[in-house]
C-alpha cells in the first residue's frame, strides 16, 4: 500500500478493544482514528470521522453488530468493513458477508493475519481509485550552502499553485532548518510539537497545527530551541509522517546535513529523493559518499534523483559530462544560477513563484515539479538530461558582456 490506512473500531468489551487498539497501534501502515464502545454510536462515529476500514467486533452482541454493518454501508459507502468474531460457524461469516463486511477474522486475532486482511481492503480501495498515494519528495543536500532548501520550499510551492493539490512541507532539519524563514512565517506550533502530541491528534488537529502560507502550502517547521530536538522520539516522528501522508497529495522533507536517524526515516518515507549538488569537487566527491551509503539500504540507491544548483555560476565550474563520469550516473536536473532572484527571493521571505513567476529559475523548479508528477508527457531532454536547455536564453548572468555572480553564501 502506497498511503496510510485510516481506521476505526467498536467493541463494548473494554479489554478486548484495548488488545485491538495495542495491535493497530503497533503497525505503522494503520492510524487510528477513532474507538468506540457501543454499537449505536459506531454509525456516526464513522459520518464524523471518515475512515477508510472500520473495525466490527461481533462477539458482545452479534445481532447489533451486523445491524451496524447494514446501517454503515448504507451509510458510508467508502468504509470498507473487517469483521473480528470469535465465532468460527459458518452462518456467522456469512451474515457477517451479507451484511456488507469484505473481511472476516477469528478472535483472538493474530497480527500477521490482521495486517494481510487490511492490506487486501487497501488494496481494494487503490484498485477502485478510493484512495490516492501521497507523492512524497525528500530534498537533500550534498553539503551545506548548495540550495536545499530553497529547492525544497519552492518545490513545494510550485505543487500548491496547482489547486488540485494539497500539499505540506516539513523541516526536518532540526537544528538549523529555516523554511520558515524563507515563507516569512511564524508559526504557532512546530514539530516537536506535533510528535509529542500524536497519540491525540486527529487529522482536523493535524491541519491545524501546520502553518498555512498564502500560496495555500502547509509548513511544519523545525523546533525552536535546539534543546527540543532530544525530545522528538523516532517512532513518533514516523507516525506523524504516517498521518501526513493519508492527509495530503504532496509532502516535501526538506531534511538536515547530518543525516542522522529522522533524516534516514524521512528518506525511506520518500518515494522520490533529490539529491542536490553543484558543479565543484567537494560537492560531487560527497555525492559519491553518499550514494555508496545508500547503497547499504536496499531500495534508497533506487530512489535518488541528482539535482544540480546553480549551472552556469561561473567558467570554473566542472563540465557536466566530468561531473556525471565521476559520480557514476546521469544528472536527473539543472537549475540555472539567478543570482538576484535569489537574493530577492531570501530577504524579502517571498517564493520564486510570487516574487518573480517568470525567471528563468522558476520556470526551471515548475518543470522539476512536472516531471516528478509525471505530468510533463516526454519529458524533454532539454530539461531533464541536457539540463537548462531552453532556459539558457533567459539567464542573465550567460550574456558574454556579463561578470558572473558570486554564489550566495547560505543555503538559497
Amino acid at each position: 500500500m502506497s498511503n496510510v490506512l485510516r481506521v476505526a473500531i467498536v467493541d463494548p468489551n473494554d479489554s478486548n478493544r484495548e488488545s485491538l487498539k495495542a495491535k493497530l497501534l503497533s503497525m505503522e501502515i494503520i492510524w487510528l482514528e477513532a474507538e468506540c464502545s457501543r454499537y449505536e454510536f459506531f454509525a456516526d462515529v464513522i459520518g464524523q470521522t471518515n475512515p477508510e476500514i472500520g473495525i466490527v467486533c461481533l462477539d458482545s452482541d452479534p445481532e447489533k453488530g451486523l445491524d451496524i454493518i447494514r446501517k454503515i454501508r448504507e451509510s458510508s459507502q467508502e468504509c470498507s468493513i473487517l469483521v473480528i468474531s470469535s465465532s468460527t460457524d459458518g452462518q456467522t461469516i456469512l451474515n457477517a458477508m451479507r451484511a456488507g463486511a469484505k473481511e472476516f477474522l477469528n478472535a483472538p486475532v493474530d497480527p500477521q493475519e490482521l495486517v494481510t486482511a487490511l492490506g487486501r481492503i487497501g488494496n481494494q480501495g487503490v484498485s477502485s481509485g478510493k484512495t490516492k498515494g501521497c507523492t512524497v519528495v525528500a530534498v537533500a543536500g550534498s553539503t551545506g550552502g548548495v540550495g536545499a532548501t530553497s529547492i525544497a520550499v519552492n518545490l513545494s510551492c510550485a505543487y500548491a499553485a496547482n489547486e488540485r493539490n494539497s500539499v505540506c512541507l516539513i523541516d526536518v532539519d532540526l537544528s538549523l532548518g529555516d523554511a520558515d524563514v524563507f515563507l516569512d512565517t511564524i508559526p504557532d506550533y512546530t514539530l516537536v510539537d506535533v510528535t509529542q502530541n500524536v497519540s491525540r491528534l486527529d487529522f482536523t488537529l493535524l491541519k491545524r497545527s501546520l502553518t498555512k502560507h498564502s500560496s495555500g502550502l502547509y509548513l511544519l517547521p523545525r523546533p525552536v530551541r535546539l534543546q527540543d530536538a532530544s525530545l522528538i522520539a523516532p517512532a513518533d516522528f514516523q507516525r506523524v509522517l504516517g498521518l501526513l501522508k493519508a492527509s495530503f497529495s504532496h509532502m516535501v522533507l526538506d531534511i538536515s546535513k547530518a543525516y542522522n536517524e529522522l533524516d534516514m526515516i524521512a528518506l525511506r518515507e520518500a518515494r522520490e529523493i533529490l539529491l542536490v549538488t553543484q558543479l565543484d569537487l567537494p560537492c560531487l566527491r560527497n555525492v559519491v559518499r553518499l550514494m555508496m551509503s545508500f547503497e547499504e539500504e536496499e531500495g534508497l540507491k533506487e530512489k535518488v534523483k541528482i539535482v544540480v544548483n546553480r549551472v552556469g555560476l561561473d567558467n570554473g565550474q566542472i563540465s557536466l559530462k566530468k561531473a556525471e563520469e565521476t559520480i557514476g550516473r546521469e544528472i536527473y536536473w539543472q537549475l540555472p544560477n539567478d543570482y538576484r532572484v535569489m537574493v530577492e527571493v531570501r530577504n524579502n521571505g517571498v517564493p520564486l513563484i510570487e516574487q518573480a513567476p517568470r525567471s528563468s529559475i522558476t520556470q526551471s523548479v515548475n518543470a522539476l515539479a512536472d516531471s516528478l508528477d509525471g505530468t510533463r508527457k516526454g519529458a524533454d531532454a532539454s530539461s531533464k538530461k541536457a539540463g537548462v536547455g531552453r532556459w539558457l536564453s533567459f539567464w542573465p548572468g550567460k550574456q558574454k558582456s556579463a561578470e558572473p555572480e558570486p554564489a550566495p553564501a547560505d543555503d538559497s
